[in-house]
């Protein structure tokens, strides 16, 4: 029987300048001349920008004319642009697992700015460990999945509303689910919006038209229970209360959906041990509204403080809204009664935006008082009236009142922890949903198949919420179109013969994708395993294979590394 021949392996290496980010501090043109004499690369070439569409098109030049079977690009960070670069490997007939990607602007230029020699050496260091892993990359296939065509949308506020408006309109079964009893979210507590004064009533309209499109099912004083599957086939469990003849019951249901959107929402800080707060004399802003809502509205001094609970050590981030909501609130307070007296105590003026801009100077020329207060000293409420630290005057100012009013931030809701815990998704430090990535996916979790969208994520305006909502609802159908989905070759998987059954991965896997099969064996749910390796580095018995990051891979550019240092 005749053996085939095996392929020699050949290389491209492109070198990025990328800008003067990199070829301001390496010797680019040394480091492609370097590549050369490395083992197994047969053409080299250094590009301005390799991400753009003139080295896109030299990488394609360079694989069809040298013949090449492995890439290796040394640039910026494989999370921003490793997708695309494996898109042109593919697109020249090779597989996208034979490229390799080198960062040498994050973990090399960027943080050696100082010394430009020592840069360079690192740099020929990373590309000699990225050529001796290429040679050794395996061909891998990307499993298919079929996708169930609905969506889920936890969160019944304008932000889920606008995602699911968008997914029915697409033709795709959406469920929504709200813990309320009512679809409507903060809009339901507004008086007027921003910045024309439109009534809350407006938008809210979509309320009717989602509860009347047959398309969409709608699940109020609701709850998700549980959560299990992956993305194109998620199993959800929701739990509902509801009410015959006057009595509650708890009533539990099982759909099936291929993407989940997260629109929670964000709840309201009631500042509890703020500035002598009652609710009654000294109110929020939310409070303010309710007032403005019922025509009950009949003080003639107001003091409203901003930055109440925020942008301190608890809770640092600025809400973005506080600023404009309480203008806008002074405003409409003023137009009812030209005679009142406002006074907004702040830190500083939050404005996005020329429009925003132009609403504050507005504000001013009515006639409505802007003064600073110190941080360091803030204002002190007392039963008729709140003092404070001028800057300008140097020194205290009393100013009587007859109501205090609070500008709270809006904070997450409290089950957002134990909903991440369901989704396996993060949130960040204050309990906000926490995106892929702020920039190249700002509605995408890192856990395909679930987006989030709306104040959940951060503070936002009612515009900001519709247009995330729309935005994820976009990245969603994307999925729901396919009728069958890619997922990433570069898995775990076990060797059955050196497994011993202790389920050490099983505890280590934050994506629930190691169980055991009909045969009672640890096997790897490949559709969920994100390859992160926690598995692999963890089995005492060197049981678990990470494909595309194998032992000898890895084991291959430490060699790489060590040949490096002692040729030094």
């Amino acid at each position: 029987m005749k053996m085939k021949k095996k392929e020699e392996t050949r290389i491209g290496v492109f070198i990025c300048h990328c800008g003067t980010n990199i070829g301001g501090i390496l010797d680019v043109p040394s480091l492609t001349e370097y590549a050369k004499t490395l083992d197994n690369v047969v053409f080299t070439q250094r590009n301005l920008y390799t991400c753009s569409e003139t080295g896109l098109s030299a990488i394609k030049k360079g694989i069809k004319e040298n013949n090449l079977n492995r890439v290796v690009v040394a640039a910026c960070t494989p999370r921003t642009h490793e997708p695309l670069f494996q898109g042109i490997c593919k697109e020249m007939g090779l597989n996208p697992y034979f490229f390799e990607f080198v960062n040498i602007r994050e973990q090399c230029s960027w943080v050696h700015q100082m010394d430009h020699e020592k840069a360079t050496s690192k740099a020929r260091d990373l590309i000699r460990m990225g050529v001796a892993r290429a040679s050794l990359l395996e061909a891998l296939e990307k499993h298919q999945i079929d996708v169930e065509p609905s969506a889920l949308v936890i969160g019944g506020g304008i932000s889920g509303m606008s995602a699911a408006e968008i997914l029915a309109n697409q033709g795709f079964q959406t469920i929504i689910v709200e813990k309320k009893p009512q679809l409507g979210g903060q809009l339901l507590t507004l008086h007027k919006l921003f910045p024309n004064n439109m009534d809350p009533e407006q938008i809210l309209r979509k309320r009717d038209e989602i509860l009347s499109n047959p398309l969409i099912k709608v699940y109020t004083s609701s709850e998700i229970s549980s959560i299990e599957g992956y993305i194109g086939n998620f199993d959800i469990k929701i739990q509902s209360t509801e009410k015959e003849k006057g009595e509650e019951s708890k009533q539990e249901r099982s759909v099936k959906v291929g993407a989940i959107i997260v629109a929670t929402g964000s709840d309201v800080l009631k500042p509890e041990g703020y500035y002598n707060y009652d609710g009654k004399r000294v109110i929020t802003q939310k409070e303010l509204e309710e007032l403005l809502k019922q025509d009950q509205f009949t003080y003639q001094k107001i003091v409203m403080i901003q930055c109440v609970g925020s942008r301190i050590p608890e809770r640092p981030y600025c809400s973005t809204i506080c600023c404009m909501t309480a203008m806008k609130n002074a405003r409409i307070i003023k137009k009812n009664n030209p005679e009142t007296e406002i006074f907004i105590l702040n830190r500083d003026i939050y404005t996005s935006g020329t429009y925003q801009e132009e609403f504050y100077r507005d504000t001013r020329k009515e006639g409505i008082i802007f003064s600073r207060y110190d941080e360091a000293h803030p204002p002190e409420v007392t039963d008729h009236s709140v003092i404070y630290y001028n800057f300008s005057q140097n020194g205290n100012i009393e100013i009587e009142c007859d109501l205090v009013v609070l500008s709270t931030p809006l904070i997450p809701y409290p089950e957002s922890e134990s909903l991440s815990k369901m989704l396996k998704v993060p949130i960040d430090e204050y309990g906000f949903f926490l995106e892929a990535h702020i920039k190249l996916r700002p509605v995408d979790f890192s856990n395909d198949g679930i987006f989030v969208c709306g104040t959940c994520r951060w503070p936002g305006n009612i515009p900001e919420s519709i247009s995330q909502g729309y935005a994820a609802a976009s990245r969603a159908s994307r999925i729901l179109k396919k009728g069958k989905f890619s997922v990433e070759g570069g898995t775990a998987w076990i060797d059955q013969d050196k497994c011993i059954q202790c389920e050490v991965c099983l505890k280590k896997c934050n994506y629930k994708a190691i169980s055991r099969d009909e045969d009672d064996k640890v096997v790897v749910t490949a559709v969920l395993c994100k390859g992160c390796g926690a598995c692999a580095t963890t089995c005492p018995e060197h049981a678990i294979v990470m494909r595309h990051f194998t032992d000898n891979q890895i084991e291959s550019q430490i060699a790489a590394l060590l040949e490096g240092t002692t040729s030094d």
